[in-house]
């Protein structure tokens, strides 16, 4: 498995996901600066603050950017990145635990990799855990007992 790829492909998805708040910091702008608007009008000034926290969004997904372009990729031994195989009901899932901007989903090779955080429910139940370890995690209405079958 090649960890450069995945992070390159990381790295992508959150690049794509920038251009949504930076689109949407843009458009809330123009809607608040309009020359017809008056500065008493409320969709005005409901639409700075859109504004301003599409534009903090952009800021955060642009940081997010910049500390996985610093992540190295190494080998198991000094496992900066990480990769899990879990197995739960017949399915095998491979988990990447990245420092931040979890909760999507990337495509390598034909499998899918899901992205979380160590401060996410999985993440949580994930750090320190070994191959053969199992892991209960609640979901929705129930539990779910994911047994790590592999860690590359």
């Amino acid at each position: 498995m090649n960890k450069a790829e995945i992070m390159k492909g990381i790295i992508a998805r959150l690049s794509l996901d920038l251009d949504v708040p930076y689109t949407a910091a843009k458009i809330a702008h123009r809607a608040a600066t309009h020359p017809e608007g008056h500065p008493d009008d409320t969709l005005a000034l409901e639409a700075s603050y859109v504004a301003q926290r599409q534009a903090d969004r952009a800021q955060v997904d642009t940081k997010s950017i910049e500390i996985y372009k610093q992540l190295k990729v190494q080998g198991i031994d000094n496992d900066t990145i990480r990769l899990t195989y879990w197995y739960a009901e017949g399915t095998t899932n491979l988990v990447f635990t990245g420092p931040l901007k979890g909760g999507f989903k990337i495509e390598h090779h034909g499998e899918e990799i899901m992205v979380i955080t160590p401060g996410s429910l999985m993440g949580r139940e994930l750090l320190g855990k070994c191959v053969s370890d199992s892991v209960d995690i609640e979901a929705g209405t129930g539990r779910m007992e994911y047994d790590i079958v592999e860690v590359c």
